[in-house]
C-alpha cells in the first residue's frame, strides 16, 4: 500500500443528517486545508470556517480540525471538515478534497495506516471495527477493552517470555563449553508448562470473546419428535419450522439468528436421530452429526413423557451438551434446572413456555454473557486459531524436551512465539491484512 499519497473519505454513514464530516489523511493535508478553509487551523482546535470551492464560492460552512503528525489517528497529517450531514453537499466538498490532490479512501485504510504508523496494533485495529458493529453493551465494553490493549498486552507478555526462554535455550545450544544442560534442567520444562498454562488461560477469555463477537452457534438434536422444532420456534418468536405430530418431519438443517436480550444466536434445528432405511432421512442425521460436531453448544432433547428416555446412539464424542427435558406440560413436572454428574438438565416445555427462560439464562451464562470483568475482551475466530497453533508447538516443545532435542524445541518456540505475534500483527502477511482491513468501512 502507498502511504505516501494523501486521502479522503465521507466518514458519516450515508444519508442526511445533522452532521456530516470528511476525514482526510497525508502529507497534502496542510495544503488542502488552506485552499478549503483558507488556513491552516491551530492543531486540535475547532476552528469555525467557510469550505470553498475552486471558484471561491461557499460549499457549506463548519468546524475545521487539524491533527499534525504523528500526534494523530493515522500518524500522518489529519484534517476533519465538519459540515451539515446532507449527501449533495457532502458529495460536492468531497469532490473539492480530491481535486486538490487526495484520492478517495480504500475501506478501513485510515486505520491500516494507524496500524502501519504504529499507532495500534492488529487486535486494536479489529477492536474498532467490532466496536463499531457491536449489537449489545457488553460488546462495546469488550471491543473497548481490546481498543485500549487488554488483549494484545496478554499476548505481548506470552511473547517476551518466550523470547527471554529462547535466549536461554539458543545460548546453551551455541555456547556448549558453558555446560549449560537445559535438558536436565527442570527449569525449562517448569517454564514451558507455565506458557501452556498462560495460553490455555488467554484462549478461554478469548473464545468467549469470539462468542460475543460471531456469536454461539446452538444446535438442537434428539430423536424424532423430541420437540426441536418446537424449541426452535419458542426461541425464534415465530414459527420458522414445520411442527407436526408426525415423527421425523424435519429432514433437512434448518437455520435461524435471533437475540437473547442483545447476545447473538446461531439456532439451528436438525433431523431426528434413529435408525433409518429412509435415504432421505439417513442423509439429514449425516447433517445432523456434521453440525453437531461443530456447535458451540448442543441442546439434546429428551421426550420427558416416555419413562426410559434415552439419549440417541453414536453421537460425537466430546460434545458440550444440556440435556432438555421437554412436554413437561404432559407430565405435571415443574419447571426446573439441575446439575448432574454428566451436566446440566433443563425440564420445560416448548409448546406452552414453561422453563424457556431457564434454558435462556443457561444459554447466556454458557458464554459469560451479563458478566462484567475488566478482563473481558472481543476476540475473533483468527485469534482463537492463533493460540490453537501456538499451544500446539508449545505442545511439541514440551515432548521434545523428553526426546532430548534441544534444537527442535528452540524450533518450537519460535513458532509458537511467531503464531502468537500473527494476533498483534508483528508477524503477518499482506494477505491478510487485506482481508482483515478490507471488511472496515469506508472512512474508518
Amino acid at each position: 500500500m502507498d502511504t505516501g499519497d494523501t486521502i479522503a473519505a465521507i466518514a458519516t454513514p450515508p444519508g442526511n443528517g445533522g452532521v456530516g464530516i470528511i476525514r482526510i489523511s497525508g502529507p497534502a493535508v496542510p495544503d488542502i486545508a488552506q485552499q478549503i478553509a483558507g488556513k491552516l487551523p491551530k492543531p486540535r482546535h475547532a476552528s469555525f470556517c467557510h469550505f470553498i470551492d475552486a471558484d471561491g464560492d461557499i460549499i457549506d460552512s463548519g468546524i475545521a480540525l487539524y491533527f499534525p503528525g504523528p500526534a494523530s489517528f493515522t500518524g500522518e497529517d489529519t484534517l476533519e471538515l465538519q459540515g451539515h450531514g446532507g449527501s449533495v453537499v457532502l458529495d460536492m466538498l468531497l469532490r473539492r478534497v480530491l481535486s486538490l490532490g487526495a484520492r478517495p479512501a480504500n475501506p478501513g485504510e485510515f486505520s491500516q495506516r494507524a496500524f502501519l504508523n504504529n499507532k495500534i496494533d492488529l487486535a486494536q485495529a479489529e477492536a474498532i471495527a467490532d466496536l463499531i458493529t457491536s449489537g449489545t453493551e457488553q460488546a462495546v465494553r469488550s471491543a473497548q477493552q481490546s481498543m485500549q490493549g487488554v488483549f494484545s498486552e496478554q499476548i505481548n507478555e506470552l511473547v517476551d517470555e518466550l523470547i527471554e526462554l529462547r535466549v536461554y535455550i539458543e545460548a546453551a545450544i551455541d555456547f556448549t563449553d558453558e555446560e549449560i544442560d537445559f535438558l536436565t534442567d527442570g527449569m525449562v520444562a517448569a517454564k514451558i508448562q507455565q506458557l501452556l498454562d498462560k495460553v490455555n488461560r488467554i484462549r478461554a477469555t478469548a473464545e468467549q470473546g469470539r462468542l460475543l463477537h460471531d456469536g454461539m452457534t446452538v444446535v438442537l438434536a434428539g430423536k424424532p419428535n423430541a420437540g426441536k422444532s418446537s424449541l426452535l420456534n419458542a426461541l425464534a418468536g415465530f414459527d420458522a419450522a414445520i411442527v407436526t405430530d408426525i415423527a421425523g418431519t424435519t429432514r433437512d438443517v434448518l437455520r435461524e439468528r435471533i437475540q437473547i436480550d442483545g447476545m447473538p444466536l446461531h439456532i439451528i434445528d436438525t433431523a431426528g436421530l434413529r435408525d433409518s432405511d429412509n435415504v432421505v432421512e439417513q442423509e439429514g442425521m449425516r447433517r445432523a452429526r456434521l453440525e453437531i460436531e461443530k456447535a458451540d453448544k448442543v441442546l439434546l432433547l429428551l421426550d420427558s413423557t416416555e419413562r426410559d428416555a434415552a439419549l440417541p446412539e453414536n453421537l460425537p464424542s466430546g460434545i458440550a451438551a444440556t440435556l432438555i427435558f421437554n412436554k413437561i406440560d404432559l407430565t405435571g413436572q415443574p419447571p426446573h434446572i439441575a446439575e448432574r454428574e454428566h451436566g446440566t438438565e433443563i425440564y420445560l416445555s416448548a409448546k406452552s413456555g414453561a422453563g424457556l427462560d431457564l434454558l435462556k439464562q443457561h444459554l447466556k451464562a454458557s458464554v459469560g454473557f451479563g458478566e462484567t470483568s475488566d478482563n473481558v475482551f472481543i476476540a475473533r475466530r483468527r485469534h482463537l486459531l492463533a493460540l490453537d497453533r501456538a499451544l500446539q508447538a508449545l505442545t511439541n516443545a514440551d515432548n521434545q524436551m523428553n526426546h532430548q532435542a534441544p534444537e527442535l524445541v528452540a524450533e518450537d518456540l519460535r513458532q509458537a512465539q511467531n503464531h502468537l505475534s500473527e494476533i498483534t500483527g508483528e508477524f503477518t502477511s499482506d494477505d491478510l491484512l487485506g482481508e482483515i482491513f478490507g471488511s472496515f468501512c469506508i472512512g474508518k
